[in-house]
């Protein structure tokens, strides 16, 4: 079950919320009259690009002659 807050308690303390919804990493939603009307989530975690796709390529070797297998379409 998600954490939730009245708007007017949000808005008074709308910083500290800020930072325990980045460091617990849990969402929060923001109900006004009981009903929600915002959902407070964490940025995802900043990945590193140099080497995210590292062993995402499959090596076929040989990609130029043809198959030994025949094909529907070539029947």
């Amino acid at each position: 079950m998600e954490a939730t807050i009245g708007a007017g308690d949000f808005k008074a303390k709308c910083l500290q919320l800020l930072n325990d919804v980045a460091e617990h990493r849990e969402p929060l939603v923001i109900t006004k009259r009981g009903k929600p009307i915002a959902r407070l989530v964490p940025m995802p975690p900043d990945i590193q690009l140099f080497g995210a796709l590292a062993g995402s390529v499959v090596d076929e070797s040989d990609i130029i002659n043809p198959v030994d297998a025949e094909w529907e379409a070539a029947k």
